[in-house]
């Protein structure tokens, strides 16, 4: 392709929505292009890169035997009824576009496609015989974030590789699974991307066990915490941990003493010389349901501890499945309560708070689900507020709490903690980009929508299933971020819009675009993906136009084209290398080839 027919728009200043690296190369480059918030064009240097990024994923989706099919994008509300979601993504979380046809039908616009797929295998399966099976497609989903950044690293609408696998029995679905945690780790290496696989939360989509692939970079929003000895990694919202051990605290007896205007645990630790892990905190939550009232929450942790809210909604939901599904955890409005006469004393909040102080407030019904952490549970003396104000109590042991509670790890682990696999190591935190996400879903969706088969004994059973998404478009993004310098974008050749740019620096001078035009003949003949650079611009736009984009490799067509001399330089690297034309092919191809399958970029020319 030729530079000129490309409609190449280049910025030299930053956009000012821009605020990680890659989302500002992106723009600058003429990748993308704004259309709204959390809405991008693909412009075709960009299309061009995902194009490559898809050929990766079919190569390596095909291998596992997987076939590519293409669902839906508008789905039927009543699908996503009958897998009790429908209301999880509308109303609890909120995501899922939706509207209602001109016949009062309910749709939404898919962010997954769980309950299609499995619709589809209740149809098609009947035996033992047809399985395991899988399927892929590569599409694009919605999703209404509620604060879209970062480009394409958290947009409304995106391109994602979605598959689905159905299996006759446990054993088989984790083998599938183990054999996509290793294609997985193929796509990402062959796309130069530097990933850390962790244990994680399945959230919505539910199922026995997942395993996130996270892009590592300072920009990433998500938490890993992983050990020293590479045998643990895992998303904040997952990670278990040992936390530091608690100081010793002797009790002897039930007391109350004065705090006054000590509404905390840092302002009562000073006062008292008390060390945190000698004291309990309490936190009042409202479980949300779409349908009837919420369920008011106590939950009481050690106090230098603090709440994951991910662990909490997940126990929540197996704990209060017979009243539904938990939309969403939120923390009691105090001023709410007030409002309606409920009086908390805030900062001064007891493990046995009364039910009956709730009286009164809205939407909630009950008394409370209390909820303890085992840093507060294994103590065996400890203070917390006395449920007056300007008061706390040392209390000798729960016995003396004298109430019920259901004991559950909810606690966030947090860098520094021992593991729990080896208290001799401890966890250190990375940041990192969610890429890819594999899960055993097991039953779930299949005994929802009866996905069922008939065994070789002759008895029906649930199908088995798995599934495993990759971010196309935001993988892309996470290889910029991983990828750049103060002058651009440094493309791997695998993925790069274009592998060569031959640049000839002076487009009026005949010599120099006799040679350009032989040279960008001869690589396109020997297949390389190349970009001739034969704009009338001056040379010094024309080279930092080459570093922004990124392209690998970079032939300069310059003042000695007269001698048969030109220039190489590889961008990742400074040193630029002057060779006979009549060799640049017999140098570079073999480089090319090796680059091609994702290898380690080389550190010089």
């Amino acid at each position: 392709m030729r530079a000129k027919d490309l409609l190449l728009v280049t910025l030299r200043e930053p956009p000012a929505e821009a605020e990680i690296p890659s989302h500002q190369w992106l723009v600058r480059g003429g990748f993308i292009r704004r259309v709204a918030s959390g809405i991008y064009a693909y412009m075709p240097l960009m299309w061009r890169v995902l194009r490559k990024v898809e050929a990766i994923v079919r190569e390596e989706m095909e291998a596992t035997g997987a076939l590519e099919l293409r669902l839906p994008a508008l789905q039927p509300a009543e699908l996503w009824r009958r897998s009790d979601r429908w209301d999880t993504y509308t109303a609890g979380e909120g995501i899922m576009f939706n509207l209602t046809d001109r016949q009062g039908r309910e749709l939404g616009l898919g962010p997954t496609h769980e309950e299609v797929v499995t619709s589809l295998a209740a149809d098609l399966i009947r035996s033992y015989r047809q399985l395991p099976v899988s399927f892929y497609q590569l599409q694009t989903k919605f999703r209404d974030e509620i604060r879209p950044r970062f480009g394409l690293m958290r947009g409304r609408e995106f391109i994602m590789k979605d598959a689905y696998s159905f299996h006759a029995d446990e054993e088989d679905l984790r083998r599938y699974y183990g054999c996509m945690d290793q294609a997985y780790r193929r796509i990402f290496a062959r796309c130069g991307l530097k990933v850390l696989a962790v244990q994680a939360d399945s959230g919505a989509i539910g199922g026995a066990a997942s395993q996130e692939f996270m892009a590592v970079a300072d920009a990433g929003e998500d938490l890993v915490l992983s050990s020293g000895d590479g045998r643990y990694a895992a998303n904040q919202e997952r990670a278990r941990s040992l936390p530091p051990p608690s100081a010793p605290l002797s009790v002897t007896a039930d007391e109350r003493f004065a705090t006054p205007g000590q509404a905390g645990i840092d302002a009562v630790c000073a006062a008292h010389n008390l060390d945190p892990t000698q004291t309990v905190k309490v936190l009042l939550h409202r479980a949300c349901f779409a349908d009837g009232p919420d369920q008011p929450v106590l939950t009481v942790l050690r106090g230098d501890q603090e709440v994951n809210t991910v662990k909490l909604t997940n126990l929540l939901g197996r704990v209060l499945a017979e009243r539904g599904v938990v939309l969403a955890l939120e923390r009691l409005d105090v001023d709410t309560l007030q409002a309606h006469g409920v009086e908390l004393p805030v900062g001064f909040l007891g493990p046995d708070l009364p039910d009956d102080v709730m009286q009164g407030a809205p939407g909630l019904v009950g008394g409370f689900l209390r909820i303890v952490d085992p840093t507060a549970a294994d103590l065996a003396g400890f203070v917390c507020g006395a449920n007056v104000p300007d008061q706390h109590r040392r209390v000798p042991g729960w016995s003396a709490i004298g109430l019920s509670f259901t004991k559950a790890d909810v606690r966030s682990a947090q860098p520094g903690d021992r593991c729990c696999h080896d208290p001799r190591t401890v966890l250190t935190a990375t940041r990192g980009i969610e890429v890819g996400h594999i899960f055993q879903l097991g039953c779930k969706y299949s005994s929802a929508l009866q996905a069922c088969f008939s065994t070789e004994s002759g008895s029906t059973e649930p199908i088995r299933m798995g599934c495993y998404g990759i971010g196309v478009s935001r993988l892309a993004q996470a290889v910029v971020e991983q990828n750049h310098d103060g002058n651009g974008m440094i493309w791997p050749v695998s993925i790069a819009p274009f592998e060569v740019v031959v640049t000839v620096a002076n487009g009026e001078e005949q010599e120099q675009c006799r040679l350009g035009e032989k040279l960008y003949g001869e690589l396109r003949a020997a297949g390389v993906d190349v970009l001739l650079d034969d704009r009338v611009e001056r040379a010094g736009v024309k080279f930092k136009d080459a570093d922004l984009l990124g392209i690998p490799w970079r032939v300069v067509v310059g003042r000695n084209a007269a001698r048969g001399q030109v220039e190489l330089k590889m961008r990742s690297a400074r040193d630029v290398l002057d060779l006979d034309a009549s060799r640049l092919l017999r140098h570079l191809l073999p480089r090319l080839q090796r680059q091609r399958r994702g290898s380690l970029p080389e550190v010089a020319v």
